[in-house]
């Protein structure tokens, strides 16, 4: 009798737990697969994560406005670390995850208008207007970077330096986490820094 009330006690405990992880907000970790997932860039054009299978990808969550993007745009550091993951190999994708109405949200126009303003070497801008693939990734700022692996794998997940500050200044001998990441994991080694916290102005779902 007492094992049978043990079991049932241990069934129940099993499906509350069950119950908590089912209504837990989750997001996707370094270390994890990736959900699959579309989205439409500023030209219109459909990008699925299936897409880019065997390639290693760069996620960046971007607001024009913000005082962090502004402070890697404006001195035209996200561009040149675009440029290099591009030059490794990589496909870099802008993320805009802001809802339509609050700041950081451009028409397609808009964000074209400030991709060629910046000189931007991301592939594209895509749009997350229903917050989906943010919140997925766990996308809290901007800037944030995620890094996926060739299978879709996150070797990254975090802030783009560990300068958290909006001074342009301070980007002179920063450590860069979003290129050695890359680095580190298109060798074949354990990326050293998989996470770090990521700064800048919260992403405004």
């Amino acid at each position: 009798m007492k094992s049978t009330s043990l079991f049932l006690v241990g069934l129940a405990t099993i499906a509350s737990v069950a119950a908590v992880r089912q209504n837990a907000t989750t997001h996707i970790i370094a270390g994890e697969p990736t959900q699959s997932w579309s989205l439409t860039d500023s030209n219109g054009k459909k990008h699925s994560l299936s897409d880019y299978k065997g390639k290693f990808v760069v996620l960046e969550w971007t607001n024009k406005d913000c005082p962090f993007v502004r402070k890697h745009y404006e001195s035209g550091n996200m561009q040149a670390t675009q440029a290099k993951a591009k030059e490794m190999g990589a496909v870099w994708l802008t993320i805009i995850s802001s809802a339509p109405g609050n700041q950081g949200y451009l028409s397609p126009s808009e964000a074209n208008a400030y991709r060629s303003e910046m000189k931007v070497k991301s592939a594209a801008t895509l749009f997350d207007t229903a917050g989906k693939v943010g919140r997925n990734y766990g996308a809290k700022t901007t800037p944030q970077i995620v890094v996926l692996d060739k299978a879709g794998n996150v070797v990254y997940n975090g802030a783009i330096d560990d300068r958290a500050t909006p001074d342009p200044e301070d980007i002179k001998g920063a450590k860069n986490y979003a290129l050695a990441a890359l680095s580190e994991a298109m060798a074949g080694k354990k990326v050293t820094v998989a996470t770090s916290r990521p700064y800048g102005c919260s992403v405004k779902y």
